[in-house]
């Protein structure tokens, strides 16, 4: 099933004129279906919002499922468009790829702009790395959410050559601090611990295998060796692969005597619960090898839950030269970088450090944020020339 978010104007208009219909839309958004939601699949819409409010013309949004690719209104909502615009890895087209594919190299035929907004790269499996090239290969302009990004695509033997083609959009967060929090079971487990006088350590976010949630136990570990009575939390659900990587994590915790020391939430729904969940740590960790980088949003997330967040430093010295409210967010303290090659006893150092110094809710506006990454999209969003 494919639906139009936005209305497209189309009365009077016959078979014959379809291929010859004038752009009703500045840019056509392509959006995943199938119910499954995701933080890039979040982004998308947000960032679509963003640019439907700007006045400036109309944007809509062109959802794509599974299984299902009606060609002749695909043909008709590109032809409405001066660019079509699609983020890059979604859940909901972990297996159904054709459909993006497809819709960029009808733009092509009809020539309007492709523009393809890439999350990240290295860290995706090999097989979604496949299936993507040919989307990038049909993109006018690749626009990246961090510099890191841009340089693991330039390493890539096969389609680096199109890094040539980036442009950088600044990442907001797609989670906003709610007024009020929920409370949960899971809520009440982690207060009470901590009553207990146990170090609650957060991490959000889906886990897999980039985001190394096996040195996390490892700090875990270190922590309890101290004794520090850890409870690791991790916010968040296994993105389900070919890595097998939850079979690989809960052997892990076995062997490290972790089983009374370790919760996984699942999927929380709503942002209530989720900062409910995030007020009772004492604070947020995550060990990425490629160091930090502006495409983080979990750690956005965290931050505005006023704890500190300790996390490997970033590997490149311009990694937030386009993004500077995340660089504001450095420069005040809120996230304690990590030297990288730290071991877990460094972790746990700087968490322990952490822990117990005062914190505040950083002043985040979400829409100031959308705005400037809808402000980058803005200038490539042109027609391309007859």
């Amino acid at each position: 099933m494919i639906s139009l978010t936005a209305t497209v104007q189309s009365a009077g208009r016959g078979p014959c004129a379809l291929a010859e219909a004038q752009p009703a839309h500045r840019s056509l958004h392509l959006l995943g279906g199938g119910g499954i939601s995701c933080g890039i699949g979040d982004f998308s819409r947000l960032l679509l919002e963003t640019l439907e409010q700007d006045g400036a013309g109309g944007h809509a949004g062109l959802t794509i499922e599974p299984r299902d690719f009606p060609l002749a209104r695909v043909w008709k909502a590109i032809g409405e468009a001066d660019a079509v615009v699609a983020n890059f890895p979604l859940v909901a087209w972990k297996r159904a790829l054709f459909g993006p594919v497809a819709a960029f190299a009808l733009a092509a035929i009809r020539g309007r702009r492709r523009l393809a907004i890439l999350h990240e790269w290295q860290g995706m499996h090999r097989l979604r790395r496949l299936v993507l090239r040919p989307v990038l290969v049909l993109s006018n302009r690749i626009v990246f959410v961090s510099p890191q990004v841009r340089e693991e695509l330039a390493a890539d033997p096969f389609v680096g050559f199109l890094a040539s083609r980036a442009a950088l959009m600044p990442l907001p967060p797609n989670l906003a601090s709610p007024d009020a929090t929920a409370g949960s079971a899971l809520r009440d487990r982690l207060v009470a611990a901590r009553d207990e006088g146990r170090l609650v350590l957060g991490h959000f976010g889906s886990i897999y295998p980039g985001k190394q949630p096996e040195a996390m136990l490892d700090i875990a570990a270190a922590l309890k060796a101290r004794g520090a009575r850890p409870l690791l939390v991790f916010i968040g659900s296994f993105i389900k692969g070919f890595d097998g990587i939850e079979n690989i994590f809960r052997e892990k915790v076995a062997a490290l005597g972790l089983a009374d020391d370790v919760v996984v939430s699942g999927y929380v729904a709503s942002a209530a619960e989720l900062y409910g969940l995030f007020e009772t740590a004492e604070a947020f960790a995550y060990v990425l090898p490629e160091g930090l980088t502006a495409r983080r949003a979990s750690v956005l997330a965290c931050v505005q839950a006023g704890r500190p967040v300790v996390v490997t430093a970033p590997a490149r010295a311009d990694e937030f030269d386009h993004h500077p409210r995340f660089r504001d967010l450095l420069d005040s303290g809120a996230i304690v970088l990590a030297p990288a090659g730290s071991c877990p006893d460094d972790y746990a150092d700087l968490i322990l450090a952490a822990r117990h110094r005062p914190t505040a809710k950083p002043d985040l506006d979400k829409l100031a944020w959308f705005d400037d990454a809808a402000g980058a999209l803005r200038s490539l969003i042109l027609p391309l020339p007859s």
